[in-house]
């Protein structure tokens, strides 16, 4: 008997016959039970197992566990629903994180060795390794970020063969609170935005929707201005640099939200 774990058994056996859409035969039963009216409704034993089939609605069980001290557990499951389709998908042109973390130095070092063995033999796409280890990992304080724009960039990052920006380390020893800095004129550089138009709809919605806003007050475009195009006015003119860092600055908040990075306040 697998006493505490009995009804883990059943669990098991009615998820496996909810995937497969098979209502599996009822075992022990030598005839039915002679103090419940069969006839009185739609419930029988099940002799044999049958097909399940799809009705339009969730398929639903129940397991029920009686322990011999009185605890009683009952469990109903349902069927997940049907993956939806999902088109075949190329590598991603955004840059992408994968997020490390361990009690010590040395445990890091060793899980970024096991992630790069494992890539080595067996291939994922980038972004789905990121979402894995965003969100199916424990978090510990100590980190590393390998940010690369494809799958074997990022493997690179993890055997140690590319260094610099592509790999930030550090304690997540500070129990703070998120804030977004709107700064002002003198943060602008050349440039600003370009790469991100191209690469991140989330961003390039919002600036698109800074244009037109902005259009009706100006005589030059924002994303002439942001991508440098001939006749284009530069960042050197106040008029210009000032609403031009301010989309620039809405846009990366858009795209950090998107994120999931939600400040809990915001300055500037």
């Amino acid at each position: 008997h697998t006493q505490s774990a009995a009804g883990v058994a059943g669990v098991i056996k009615m998820v496996q016959a909810l995937r497969a859409g098979v209502l599996p035969r009822t075992l022990h039963v030598d005839a039915p039970s002679s103090h419940v009216d069969w006839t009185a409704g739609a419930v029988t034993l099940l002799t044999d197992r049958l097909d399940w089939p799809e009705t339009g609605r969730p398929r639903r069980a129940a397991v029920s566990s009686f322990g011999i001290s009185g605890t009683n557990a009952h469990a109903v499951l349902e069927a997940a629903p049907a993956a939806k389709p999902v088109a075949e998908r190329t590598e991603t042109t955004t840059v992408v994180p994968w997020v490390l973390s361990a009690r010590d130095d040395a445990a890091l070092a060793a899980q970024a060795v096991n992630l790069a063995t494992h890539l080595g033999e067996t291939p994922e796409h980038a972004a789905d390794v990121a979402h894995s280890l965003l969100t199916s990992r424990s978090v510990f304080d100590r980190r590393a970020v390998f940010v690369g724009d494809d799958t074997a960039e990022l493997v690179a990052a993890l055997r140690g063969e590319e260094t610099g920006s592509t790999v930030v380390r550090g304690v997540a020893d500070v129990d703070g609170k998120r804030v977004f800095v709107f700064p002002g004129q003198g943060s602008q550089w050349a440039g600003m935005g370009a790469r991100l138009l191209d690469e991140s709809p989330v961003f390039a919605e919002r600036l698109h929707e800074c244009a037109a806003a902005l259009s009706s007050f100006v005589d030059w475009s924002l994303l002439d201005v942001l991508r440098q195009a001939e006749g284009a006015p530069t960042l050197d003119r106040v008029d210009v640099v000032q609403p031009a860092s301010w989309a620039m600055m809405v846009s990366l908040a858009a795209l950090w939200r998107s994120l999931g990075v939600v400040p809990d306040a915001v300055v500037g």
